[in-house]
């Protein structure tokens, strides 16, 4: 009898294990998917600029990475938004931890055409503002601006006291012919109450940080909005989709940096009271998204929106695009651009 079930059993056995192991490559295939293949990011493509026109002397250019970070430059004076070049991966922000990689900021800074930087601003103190700032000024001697928080990662890395300045609201700083006016404002709420919490919740880094650390251990600080002037014009670098009400009033930009990341999660309500307290509020003729391509996208080639993965989990990048592409119907008189990755371009003649 024994003889007889032996090879049914054998037979069931292998079945199982090669059922095992077609889910075993369904998960991976899956799992790579989620990944490594990206979405559209939930911009116009016909916003899209070339760059690279001749830059007539005097002109203030600007140069966008991704994600909120902007190179500004008169021909004397250079200085930067963010300087975030690290791209972790979904794993490792999930279960590892991270840390600058100085390799692809090196690589950064030189498709950039960066030497030399008067300033870097983080526009608040989360890993993907804040965590390559140090190193950035660091290497280009560059002062690094931003919240106690934000000084506190400077002080974690190894960055000298002399190289730190902590802002004040609303007080301006003079870089040059920029003058830059930080304002406090509020971060994107997160519709999802948890990553609210962690994000968002207990705020300040009261001590210097040291990586490599957990993602959630680049805590907000404060977040600001910049208020630039040149005397070749003005403008508005708005890098989280968050506001406060009225805080903006009394101000004017020609050009507004319009942060949209997540904006497409929250409800219509909040999409239009962001749009009034920041756009309405200075009146731009220039509208350039920011901050819409993926985290963890690489940093080369052409923009992409966020892993299929992180899509399914927030959602929302039709509704960005569908919102933005109303106002541009709505707003006939606002010129709707987004920015090529490292290029430069003319902002102000």
């Amino acid at each position: 009898m024994n003889g007889q079930t032996r090879p049914g059993i054998l037979l069931m056995l292998r079945r199982l294990l090669l059922s095992l192991l077609l889910l075993a490559g369904l998960f991976a295939a899956v799992l790579a998917y989620g990944l490594l293949v990206y979405n559209k990011p939930p911009v116009d493509p016909d916003w899209a600029l070339a760059g690279g026109e001749p830059v007539p002397d005097g002109a203030v250019t600007v140069r966008f990475s991704g994600t909120a970070t902007l190179l500004f430059s008169d021909g004397e004076t250079h200085w930067m938004t963010d300087g975030w070049f690290s791209r972790p991966g979904v794993p490792r922000l999930l279960l590892g931890k991270i840390a600058p990689d100085v390799a692809a900021i090196r690589r950064a800074l030189e498709a950039n055409g960066v030497s030399q930087l008067d300033a870097v601003l983080p526009l608040h103190s989360h890993y993907d503002h804040a965590m390559d700032a140090p190193e950035v000024a660091r290497a280009t001697g560059a002062l690094l601006l931003g919240s106690e928080s934000t000084a506190n990662i400077g002080r974690g890395w190894g960055l000298p006291e002399e190289q730190l300045r902590v802002l004040v609201d609303r007080q301006p700083v003079r870089l040059g012919k920029f003058v830059i006016t930080p304002i406090e404002s509020r971060h994107f709420e997160f519709p999802d109450p948890e990553m609210r919490r962690r994000a968002l919740g207990e705020p300040l880094i009261d001590a210097p940080l040291v990586p490599p650390v957990s993602v959630f251990d680049y805590r907000l600080g404060k977040a600001y909005v910049l208020h630039v002037t040149h005397p070749k014009g003005s403008w508005l670098i708005v890098g989280s989709a968050g506001y406060v009400e009225g805080a903006l009033q009394g101000l004017s930009a020609d050009v507004v940096f319009l942060g949209v990341g997540g904006l497409g999660s929250q409800t219509p309500a909040y999409r239009e009271t962001f749009w009034r307290e920041t756009v309405a509020s200075v009146a731009p003729s220039r509208i350039i998204p920011i901050h819409f391509d993926g985290l963890t996208a690489p940093l080369s080639g052409p923009f992409r929106g966020e892993a299929k993965a992180v899509g399914w989990a927030s959602g929302g990048l039709e509704e960005t695009l569908a919102f933005l592409q109303g106002k541009a119907v709505a707003y006939p008189q606002l010129s709707f651009h987004t920015l090529p990755r490292f290029a430069r371009v003319v902002l102000f003649r």
